[in-house]
């Protein structure tokens, strides 16, 4: 493979931030724990809503890295990873097509879920690739509007291992494809519960980056949360929804009395997030910030993992 070849890998892999990803399988990891606990293990549903997940990540990434070049948002003086379209290694003309290319594909690899479970699927679906690209673009950008922890807690979180629980259980429960309703069985209030420590962190991932990028975000006209509640009030919804990622095994175990103690192995991560947190609550520079992005999404990984596996046993 020739030099050129080669960054221009480097560059589309820039573009796509595969650190990211830990975002889409995470959900998908807890969801499928939860699944073999109550017996509703399905493989194949349970592999496409990864690959429908990360193909939706990459989308948004691809939008943002375009839209945020567009509008003039990323400029030189930010001091997060480098964006493709704004530094000019990649044409916006390119990356624009690769926003349209990777959103069909997540919408062709849902098919089989939509085949599955129905109407639901459907609508999640396609209201998923909808707020992925409105993250930053369309008429009325989330992101600019303060509402991108929203979308992330609500999508990337709650949705998201909702629904791989939710086509895996109709996999398995129906007799028949395609329901028009939501099927009994496949909703439940520990499918909700195991979202919550997804959709925290999740959002804190969010939050890393933006307040990394206040001051630049801010000047650009960027109305994000963190440029909308200041520092302080962006750490103390770190803190809290870190909070929230940690209570939430405590509702499987004791609370519910239908899970062992093994659900509580994510806690074990506890100092690693004390770690991050401290960074977040004394930092503002990408020079600390970054690592701490890169951190947290490790974060979830390694809870996602644990959650999954203290659900499954």
């Amino acid at each position: 493979m020739t030099e050129v070849e080669t960054s221009r890998t480097k560059a589309w892999l820039m573009a796509a931030r595969p650190q990211t990803l830990p975002a889409a399988a995470a959900p998908v990891i807890v969801g499928t724990g939860l699944a073999i606990h109550e017996g509703v293990f399905a493989p194949w549903p349970a592999l496409l809503a990864f690959v429908g997940a990360a193909l939706i990540q990459i989308g948004t990434n691809f939008a943002n890295d375009y839209y945020d070049a567009v509008k003039g948002t990323d400029t030189e003086d930010r001091e997060g990873f480098t964006r493709v379209t704004q530094a000019g290694i990649i044409s916006p003309g390119q990356v624009k097509f690769a926003t349209i290319v990777t959103f069909a594909l997540a919408i062709l690899s849902g098919t089989y879920l939509v085949y599955v479970g129905g109407v639901p699927i459907l609508v999640i679906g396609l209201v998923s690739v909808l707020c992925g690209w409105a993250y930053t673009g369309g008429p009325y950008p989330l992101g600019y509007h303060g509402l991108g922890d929203l979308f992330v807690f609500v999508f990337f979180g709650i949705v998201a291992v909702m629904g791989t629980f939710y086509v895996q259980a109709a996999a398995v429960l129906l007799a028949q494809p395609f329901p028009v309703s939501v099927p009994e069985g496949t909703v439940t209030v520990e499918a909700f519960v195991a979202s919550l420590p997804v959709a925290s962190i999740s959002t804190c991932i969010i939050i890393v980056n933006n307040v990394r990028d206040k001051e630049t975000d801010a000047e650009t006209g960027k109305r994000t949360l963190a440029v909308r509640l200041g520092y302080r009030w962006s750490r103390v919804e770190f803190v809290a929804l870190l909070a929230l990622a940690y209570l939430a095994p405590l509702w499987f175990w004791p609370v519910s009395g239908e899970f062992g103690p093994a659900v509580l192995l994510p806690l074990v991560t506890l100092p690693y997030a004390a770690i991050i947190t401290r960074t977040v609550c004394t930092r503002t520079d990408g020079e600390a910030l970054n690592p701490a992005l890169e951190a947290t999404g490790k974060l979830l990984a390694l809870y996602a993992a644990l959650f999954a596996a203290g659900l499954s046993l």
